[in-house]
């Protein structure tokens, strides 16, 4: 068996919504990562450090540049009979760092069945068959959109004379009056989105006493995408609108859609890359509505369905560990955060594991092991499965650990 414990070098994209320099919270841990040689730039964007076994930005291993898709199918006993069994040997979990100064494209993930068939059709495109539920924690102020606003807030949204012209008129709302309405707002023409954001902008707040941010964030949006984007009336109309603080999370099952708006996050996801854009992105970069409508589902439906509790996990023996745990079966995600001179012990996991450490320094030992581990803002590791963890810090120490739920 090799070691247990494998520092990684890790990549960094820089997607033009993404921070500048060493604004972003991705490009920071990135220049520190292990085997890193690059400087930060301060004109270039830094927008996801990602980590895992994921083909197009995969990691290495810091000592000797192997891919770790490489490493692992070499060394299964890393990964455990049971999780081999299950998952072969690749990674089914997908942990990024990501640093975003405006808004991400509207979004969702196909779940599996819609994910199969694209996959099949046009596999340049949709390079893989899974779906991509994902959290998102926030390390920094988190400002995002996601899933759809209650009934309760959407009645006075469908009130508004701006919009009396163009939604659909029912005695009730339903998922499928929703669906419609996010239809006919993605296909309105330029001219039509323009002239709505316009009146919406200027709407008196005795209109908007449950939407009251609508007006603030179209000219947020259209400062960023112009107010010619679909997407402004999407997202502020009938999305949820929320602001995390670092260490709160959401949830966002597949099909569900979101945008995230500005901050630095961590965001753990199934093993997939495939997407749906059809706002927040150039015309044509957009995905066919249709298609995005149909995959539609509406969950969460409200701020608190949203998010994500952290509990208090039974991992680590010290109570220095929470545990983020999603309704899907990939992955789990703990969160550890030591003062000066705290200890905390992880129990061994029955599936192997990924750490980045955001924030601090400290010590990693391993139990059965002589040697200590030096842990450093943007150090990466791989844990192998059944292996038991102790952390400990001098001044502080802050980082997240993806494991397969096996």
């Amino acid at each position: 068996m090799t070691g247990s414990a494998i520092e990684l070098k890790c990549e960094c994209k820089n997607d033009p919504w993404g921070k500048k320099g060493s604004d972003s919270f991705a490009g920071r841990l990135w220049s520190q990562n292990s085997g890193n040689s690059e400087s930060l730039k301060d004109s270039e964007t830094y927008s996801e450090m990602w980590m895992g076994t994921y083909p197009s930005l995969e990691s290495r291993l810091a000592s000797d540049d192997t891919l770790l898709s490489d490493h692992l199918k070499s060394h299964p006993e890393l990964l455990g009979k049971a999780f081999c069994r299950k998952y072969s040997t690749d990674i089914p979990f997908l942990p990024k760092i990501l640093s975003f100064a405006k808004a991400l494209p509207l979004q969702l993930h196909p779940d599996k069945k819609l994910a199969e068939k694209l996959h099949a059709e046009n596999p340049d495109k949709f390079a893989d068959a899974n779906h991509k539920p994902e959290i998102a924690v926030a390390l920094t102020k988190f400002e995002l959109f996601v899933g759809f606003k209650s009934f309760e807030d959407l009645e006075e949204v469908f009130a508004l004379k701006a919009l009396e012209d163009i939604l659909p008129k029912r005695e009730k709302l339903n998922d499928e009056v929703l669906r419609e309405t996010c239809h006919t707002l993605l296909k309105l023409s330029p001219e039509k989105v323009s002239d709505i954001v316009s009146k919406l902008k200027q709407i008196s707040p005795s209109e908007l006493r449950r939407n009251h941010q609508v007006p603030e964030l179209l000219e947020r949006l259209s400062q960023q995408y112009s107010e010619f984007d679909n997407g402004n009336l999407v997202a502020a109309l009938l999305m949820n609108y929320m602001v995390l603080k670092p260490g709160e999370a959401v949830c966002v099952p597949a099909d569900s859609i979101h945008a995230w708006l500005s901050g630095d996050i961590l965001e753990c996801m199934a093993r997939s890359d495939n997407v749906l854009n059809t706002g927040f992105c150039p015309r044509a970069d957009r995905d066919n509505i249709d298609l995005f409508t149909r995959a539609l589902t509406f969950n969460p439906q409200s701020r608190v369905s949203a998010l994500l509790p952290a509990q208090s996990s039974p991992v680590g023996w010290n109570q220095r560990t929470c545990e983020f745990a999603p309704p899907f079966n990939e992955f789990n995600v703990l969160g550890l955060s030591l003062a000066a001179g705290e200890v905390e012990t992880h129990v061994a996991l029955e599936g192997p594991s990924l750490l980045v450490v955001t924030q601090g320094a400290g010590e990693m030992k391993i139990q059965g092991e002589d040697k200590s581990l030096r842990l450093h803002e943007g150090s990466v590791y791989f844990v192998a499965t059944k292996v038991q963890l102790q952390f400990s810090t001098q001044k502080e120490l802050k980082l997240y650990r993806a494991y397969a739920v096996v």
